[in-house]
C-alpha cells in the first residue's frame, strides 16, 4: 500500500498543471475581447509575446535555466513559429471577422488534428475512451458555437483564418512534444515565446502607435495575456504535455469553451441560454471521458494446477 501513493503524485501534478492552463486560456478570451478593441491583431500578439518573454526570461534567470540542448531546438523553433507567432496573429485577426461562437467552433477542430497528427507523427495511441470523449466534447463545442453565433457576424475569410489558427495550434503542439524530451518545460516555453516574439517584430510600429492612444484597461489586458495565459499557462501546459500524450492534452482544452461561457457570465454579464449551458456541460463531460482510464484487470487468486497421475506416480518415494 505504501508504494501506490507516490506513483500517483506525477499524475496529480500533471492534471493540476493542465487545469491551470485551461482556466487561464479561458480567461484569455475575455481579455482578448477587451484589448482587441484598441489593438490590431499583430500589435496585440507582439505586446502579449513581449510581456510573456520578459516574464519567462526572469523566471529562467531565477531558476538558472541555461540554453536548451541542441536536439530540442527544432521543436522549439517550429512551435514558436506556428503556435506562439502565427497562431496568435491569425486568431486575433479571425476573431475580428467572425462572431465568438463561430471562432470557438472552428478553432476547436484543433484537438482533433492534434490527436490525428500525434498518432501519425509521434506514434501516440488513440484509445476508444479518448475518441469517445473527443466526440462528446466536439458536439458540446458545436452546441456552444451555434448558440453564441450572431446573425451576419461571420465571413468566409474569417472562418478560413480561424481554421488556419487551428492547424497552426495542432502543428505547434505536436512539434513541441519531442522537444520536451530534451529540455525543461520552462526552457521550451521561454524560447518558443521568444521565437514567436521575433516573428511578430514587424508589428512594432503598430504597437507603439496604438499603445499611445489605447486606454489603460486595454494595455493592462494585453500585459495580463502575456504574463498569465502565455508565460504561466504555456509553461504548465508543457509540463503536463511532457507527462502524457498530445491527444489527451488536446482533448483537455475542450473544457475551455465551458469556462469561457462561465467567465463571460460572471465578468461580462453575458447570461448564457439553456443551449449554451448544455453545450458547456457536454464539453466537460467529454473531457472527463477522454481523461479517464479503464479499470485495470484485478488478478484473481493463482491456482496451482493439480498434478497429473503420471507426475504423482513418477515422484513417489
Amino acid at each position: 500500500m505504501m508504494s501506490t501513493a507516490p506513483s500517483r503524485r506525477p499524475d496529480l501534478l500533471a492534471a493540476g498543471a493542465a487545469s491551470v492552463t485551461v482556466v487561464l486560456w479561458a480567461s484569455a478570451f475575455v481579455s482578448i475581447r477587451s484589448a482587441g478593441e484598441a489593438y490590431s491583431p499583430g500589435a496585440l500578439a507582439l505586446g502579449r509575446l513581449l510581456s510573456g518573454a520578459l516574464t519567462l526570461g526572469v523566471l529562467c534567470l531565477l531558476r538558472r535555466e541555461g540554453l536548451p540542448p541542441r536536439p530540442a531546438w527544432r521543436g522549439i523553433a517550429v512551435s514558436g513559429l506556428l503556435w506562439f507567432g502565427f497562431y496568435m496573429v491569425v486568431l486575433n485577426w479571425g476573431e475580428q471577422r467572425v462572431d465568438a461562437g463561430t471562432a470557438a467552433l472552428v478553432v476547436n477542430v484543433g484537438p482533433i488534428l492534434i490527436a490525428l497528427l500525434g498518432a501519425r507523427l509521434l506514434g501516440d495511441a488513440l484509445p476508444p475512451r479518448l475518441l469517445a470523449g473527443m466526440a462528446v466534447s466536439f458536439a458540446g463545442a458545436v452546441t456552444v458555437g451555434l448558440s453564441m453565433s450572431g446573425e451576419g457576424g461571420s465571413s468566409l475569410f474569417g472562418v478560413v483564418l480561424c481554421l488556419l489558427a487551428a492547424v497552426a495550434y495542432a502543428g505547434g503542439v505536436v512539434a513541441q512534444k519531442p522537444a520536451l524530451g530534451h529540455a525543461s518545460a520552462l526552457q521550451v516555453t521561454a524560447f518558443g515565446c521568444l521565437v514567436g516574439a521575433v516573428l511578430c517584430l514587424p508589428f512594432t510600429g503598430q504597437l507603439v502607435s496604438e499603445a499611445g492612444r489605447a486606454p489603460v484597461s486595454a494595455t493592462l489586458n494585453m500585459v495580463y495575456l502575456g504574463v498569465f495565459p502565455t508565460a504561466l499557462a504555456f509553461t504548465t501546459w508543457a509540463y503536463a504535455l511532457a507527462r502524457t500524450t498530445a491527444g489527451r492534452m488536446g482533448a483537455t482544452t475542450y473544457a475551455v469553451p465551458a469556462l469561457v461561457v462561465l467567465m463571460s457570465w460572471l465578468f461580462l454579464g453575458e447570461v448564457p441560454g439553456l443551449l449554451t449551458l448544455g453545450g458547456g456541460a457536454l464539453c466537460l463531460a467529454g473531457v472527463a471521458v477522454s481523461r479517464s482510464r479503464g479499470r485495470a484487470a484485478v488478478p484473481g487468486p493463482t491456482r496451482t494446477p493439480a498434478p497429473r497421475r503420471e507426475d504423482v506416480r513418477d515422484h513417489r518415494p
